[in-house]
Formats: structure tokens, sequence, C-alpha cells
């Protein structure tokens, strides 16, 4: 279906043109009509399917159609971090360019600035508000922020927003809304607590769900069987082996974050850093020179998995196992983009093997499995059943991490 085929109209027709959009993935087409009928809606969406266009567009077609007074806020739009918000902006700024609205995004740092920005638009009416919960709690702590004239409340990401402990500070702000507004839900999975916020703070509800998409052919996913202790070993052996850069490791637990970056730049590597807790600034200048090549590994948590759009990465590690398939997807599709190809690498400690066997379920597939570098003890065996983590405790002490040589360190 192609976006002209929508009743848009005219500022939205002559953005899209002028953004070169003109057929609709399967979320848009579905979602679209139904967001401007101004029902309410739950979209089982995961990102890189042009979800954040899917209620964009009929929102700003709204707003120019419905009888809404510009001297207020009219609507908000609520997302789990800093990074999808300024994206959202982005594209916010470039399909309401041709229509008379102001949008203001909200989200934390230390920029005194960028607070007063925020504090205006909030204040003095903008007509659209695209915020994190956190930030947009404490301008309401400080500020009469007037939400009586709310008619559309979009969440992205939902289950992210839940899995980050937001749903006090989600409900605080539902609190605030008028209860006649539209409200627009998007999540990349559906679990109960997802539909329990739904049937909170929704009314007669449209539910959508887009099938998960499988990563793509131009992947090519790998994995290592091995020990915990062997892992940093393996990742020295892939450097030695290939001239990279740009690569992304992903790892589970934030607190891990700082170990694993120490340990990569004491067997020769550029690693930095990326975890919720950054200030904006450290955020922006580190992926500033991870942009630029200067950074060859960044070690990030899943905070770098959905909305960071870099097309020339080439290689993805998961350090550790993701707890759901649909986030291993999320992570190696950060590389793979724009018609390139590129590679996946997971590091399968023992405790993790009924993990990644649940996501080679999910794929219908068996992911290969690559021998372990020469020099390493002998990999366990393969065989995803539960086993006690007393036992995988046991079988980890056996292999102690023996320091690599700097051979391949950059001269």
């Amino acid at each position: 279906m192609y976006f002209d085929e929508i009743d848009f109209e005219d500022e939205v027709l002559d953005a899209l043109d002028a953004m070169n959009f003109v057929e609709m993935t399967p979320v848009q087409e579905q979602t679209i009509p139904v967001i401007m009928q101004g029902r309410d809606v739950i979209s089982c969406a995961q990102t890189g399917t042009g979800k954040t266009a899917a209620y964009i567009l009929p929102l700003i077609n709204n707003l120019l159609t419905d009888n809404h007074n510009p001297d207020y806020l009219n609507a908000v739009i609520m997302a789990p971090t800093r990074e999808l918000a300024q994206q959202i902006d982005q594209q916010m700024q470039g399909f309401s360019y041709f229509a008379p609205f102001s949008s203001v995004a909200v989200y934390g740092g230390n920029d005194a600035n960028a607070w007063d920005i925020q504090k205006k638009g909030l204040t003095r009416g903008a007509d659209i508000v695209i915020a994190t919960p956190g930030r947009l709690l404490s301008h309401m702590k400080v500020y009469n922020i007037d939400f009586s004239h709310i008619k559309y409340f979009i969440l992205d990401e939902a289950d992210r927003m839940l899995d980050m402990g937001f749903y006090d500070d989600i409900m605080k702000i539902v609190n605030q809304l008028p209860k006649s507004r539209q409200t627009i839900m998007f999540s990349a999975t559906m679990p109960p607590k997802i539909r329990t916020l739904a049937k909170q703070i929704t009314r007669n509800v449209c539910e959508i769900k887009i099938a998960i998409s499988r990563p793509p052919e131009s992947i090519h996913q790998m994995a290592y069987l091995c020990y915990e202790p062997q892992k940093l070993a393996i990742i020295e052996h892939i450097f030695q082996n290939k001239k990279l850069s740009k690569v992304i490791l992903f790892v589970g637990k934030k607190n891990q974050v700082h170990e694993i970056t120490r340990s990569l730049k004491k067997i020769g590597l550029n690693a930095d850093e990326m975890y919720s807790d950054l200030e904006q600034k450290e955020r922006d200048y580190v992926m500033h020179e991870f942009r630029s090549g200067r950074v060859d590994v960044l070690v990030a948590t899943d905070i770098v998995s959905r909305g960071i759009d870099i097309d020339d990465i080439p290689l993805v590690i998961n350090y550790s196992v993701p707890r759901d398939a649909e986030d291993y997807v999320h992570r190696i599709g950060r590389t793979a983009r724009a018609a390139n190809s590129g590679e996946a690498i997971t590091l399968v400690s023992l405790e993790d093997q009924t993990y990644f066997y649940r996501i080679e379920q999910f794929l219908e597939r068996e992911i290969e499995k690559l021998p372990l570098p020469e020099g390493l003890e002998s990999a366990p065996e393969y065989n995803p059943i539960k086993t006690s983590k007393k036992s995988v405790n046991k079988k980890n002490k056996r292999y102690k991490y023996r320091k690599p040589n700097n051979n391949h360190k950059k001269q």
C-alpha cells in the first residue's frame, strides 16, 4: 500500500514527498488508518519496522483536522531513553515541516540551556511533547504544567519502559491527563504486564500485532560454546584475525560494562562504553567517537540495541546471551544495515545454553558453532538443558583465564 492512498492532508503528503516516503511498511499500513479513526491502539511491532512514522503521521494529520487549541499542549509522546526521544524528535521535525506545529523534546542531561528550552515548550504550550518519563516528572515537580488539553498520549517501546522501572512514573503522568484522550501504545513484545498497563490506560483498544521479523540472511550468525573465563581470549582471537572497527559488544548487565571495557583495553583494543547512567554529553561524545571509527569496540547494554542507526557496523558480539529472542534480533540487527552484510557472534557460556537454544527455536534454525581458538581448553558440550547454578559454577572454576599476549596491539 502507498502513502498517497491514505486520506492525508496536503501538509503531510508534501512532507512524505520531500522525504521520499512512498510505500508503507506492514505496521504503517495496519496502524495508521485505525489511529486516524481516533481509536485507542496497542501495536506489537519491533524497532526497524517503521513504527515511529506509524504514529507520527496520523498524529500530525489528526492535529491538522481536529478542533485543538494551539495555545496548549495537545500531545505527549513518551520514550524510554534519550536516544529514542531524540530520534522521534528528528522524525517529527521532518514529517511536520509543512505543518504549523511546534514540538519540544524533553530528556535528561546537565545542559542548563536545554532545561530552559524544555521549560518554555512545556509552560507556553508546544503542540507536541516528546519526553522520557523521569525528565518530564522533574519539570512537573517544579512548574505548573497544564495537561488539560491533551488529546493524544503515545507510549513508544512500552515494554522497555516497564523493564526500566518506569511504571510508577508513567502512571503519575497518566493521572494528569484527560480521560477523553486517545491512547496509543507500541511495544516490541506483549507480556502480561503490558496487557495490564493497556487495560488501565486505554478504552476500547484495538490490538495490532505485526509478526516479529527474523534476522536478514545478510547477517552471518555464529557462536562459540565456552566457559565464562574463556570469553576474553575468544574476543582477542577475533580481533587478531580481522582488522575490525565499529564493533558493538553487548553485555547483559550494567555493572559488567566497566569491567569488560577495562579488560578489552588491557589486551590492546580501543574500547569505550555506553549505558543508561551516562550523562547526555558523555553519550554524545562516545557515539561521535564510535561513528568516526576512533573507537573499535563499543561495550554496551541493550540501550544501544534499539533506535541507534549506524549503517557500517561489520560485527556484533553478544558477550552474554540475551534472555529474550526478540532482544537477540534487536542486537544483531545493528549490523547488515542499508544493504550491507555483517556478522554476529554470540559467546554461549554453560549457564546460557538454555537461553541460546530458545533463540535457535525462535529462529527455526541451528546457528553455526565455531571451534574454540587454538590454545584454549575444550569447549563444553552443547546440551541445552537446565543445569543447576552450583554445577555450572563448579565447572567454570576449572578454567582460569590466562592473560593473552598483546601482539596485535596497535602501533
